[in-house]
């Protein structure tokens, strides 16, 4: 049995927060990675590693470079088979295209195959850690926790509770989400690399008892997320008043009942008040920035700049289907872009910042921050092997690299799944090409 292995390539991690501090990037042109009963042993240049651990096997991955694993915080696992569905708004596009394919879930065979397909998919992109919308139905969500389970992968869900705006078999009373929500949670809960989300979809289609029921769970349960959306396009936010008429903002809706807080994501908030931000900012509640989406479905370009400069927590999703994709280096890309052309609001997002966006913030955000996200020492041992194809355009980039920043840039713009070559989670390898 080895004690240590010593992984041996180019190495890039953030163990600090790239928006507030000057030099959180942290990378080896020779890296070192010492891993030890599946977690960081040491880390740094491979000569002081190897000082360490003179005896330890060495595994070579010249020709690549090691990641820590991503983290996606906001992905819809139902929606795995209609990607590519463009040229709509977000309601018309819920309606037509995102909500008749969740209510296939139905079927235990048609979903146990989605859930399957779409760890797969995680990890094929290199994602060790995925918060997940699960299904509105109980044994389709328990079908995602088992094929998590089976493949070795961090995920963190639960099931999509509703009552009423959507289709009717996407319903479910508060009573009976209270019950299937809680034998989830019995079965799935802390297993393993699972951990329980309650999952209201938005407030527009969850009812007062609805979020109180949430706010239950979260008290009877310790230890749970929560996720849900938030200020996604504009004419969803014109729709609270109607529903919540008592509520000053879209924030003051989960804030009512107790669904915002440290373990609390929310997607997107493309429009956020400033009350919003301050309020986000001082309950420590994360935002999930899904840019592919917000672009895709014409929401518009989420102002990363005003949440840095409120002291909001900021992570990315993919938001599998509304997005483009599972690639964590391509979402990352995206946001770049579009930060680019939001100028002169917007937010330049060297590969520092994309680094901490796809690894150390997602970790954060989904209450992680001490388990995983870099490679400080005693961490899991998450991580990612990106090597490209030979004679592949980012191999002859990376081959005039001048720096590991260069080259890093290089690999959130043009690696793909075809140059994930190994990914691994707790030290335990879960995909391999």
């Amino acid at each position: 049995m080895i004690d240590v292995e010593l992984l041996r390539a180019p190495l890039c991690h953030t163990p600090a927060d790239a928006f507030r501090e000057e030099g959180a990037l942290v990378c080896h042109e020779d890296g070192g990675l010492a891993v030890r009963d599946g977690r960081i042993a040491a880390c740094g240049d491979f000569a002081s590693v190897r000082a360490s651990f003179p005896t330890a096997p060495v595994t070579d991955w010249h020709g690549g470079m090691i990641l820590p694993g991503f983290v996606d915080t906001h992905v819809h696992f139902p929606q795995l088979r209609i990607l590519g569905g463009l040229g709509r708004t977000l309601l018309d596009w819920l309606e037509h295209v995102a909500l008749p394919e969740e209510a296939r879930m139905a079927d235990v065979a048609y979903s146990t195959d989605t859930a399957r397909t779409f760890v797969r998919a995680l990890v094929s992109h290199g994602t060790t850690t995925a918060l997940v919308f699960g299904s509105h139905f109980a044994p389709a969500t328990a079908a995602l926790f088992d094929a998590a389970a089976a493949a070795g992968v961090r995920v963190i869900s639960g099931l999509v509770m509703s009552d009423r705006l959507l289709r009717s078999e996407l319903l479910q009373s508060p009573r009976d989400a209270h019950r299937d929500s809680t034998e989830l949670i019995r079965r799935y809960h802390g297993r393993g690399r699972l951990l329980y989300a309650v999952t209201p979809r938005f407030a527009l289609s969850a009812s007062e008892p609805m979020l109180e029921m949430c706010q239950a769970l979260l008290a009877e349960h310790p230890g749970l997320r929560t996720q849900t959306h938030i200020n996604e396009s504009v004419e969803e936010i014109a729709q609270v008043p109607s529903y919540f008429p008592w509520a000053a903002d879209y924030l003051a809706v989960y804030e009512r009942f107790g669904l915002t807080g440290s373990r609390t994501v929310l997607a997107h908030d493309v429009f956020p008040t400033d009350s919003e931000l301050a309020r986000l900012a001082a309950d420590d509640t994360s935002i999930a920035h899904c840019p592919s989406s917000n672009a895709a479905l014409g929401n518009g370009i989420f102002p990363l700049r005003r949440h840095v400069d409120a002291g909001v927590r900021v992570a990315l999703g993919t938001d599998v289907g509304g997005g483009t994709g599972f690639g964590m280096l391509k979402e990352g890309l995206q946001a770049h872009l579009m930060q680019r052309i939001a100028e002169p609001a917007g937010l330049n997002l060297d590969p520092a910042r994309l680094c901490y966006l796809v690894t150390r913030a997602g970790a954060e955000a989904v209450g992680l921050g001490d388990e995983i996200g870099d490679f400080s020492r005693g961490k899991a041992a998450d991580l990612v092997y990106v090597r490209p194809p030979s004679g592949s355009p980012l191999a002859e980039v990376l081959s005039r690299s001048q720096s590991m920043v260069e080259s890093l840039a290089a690999i959130f713009t043009l690696a793909g799944p075809e140059s994930v070559r190994e990914v691994r989670v707790a030290g335990e390898t879960v995909h391999q090409l």
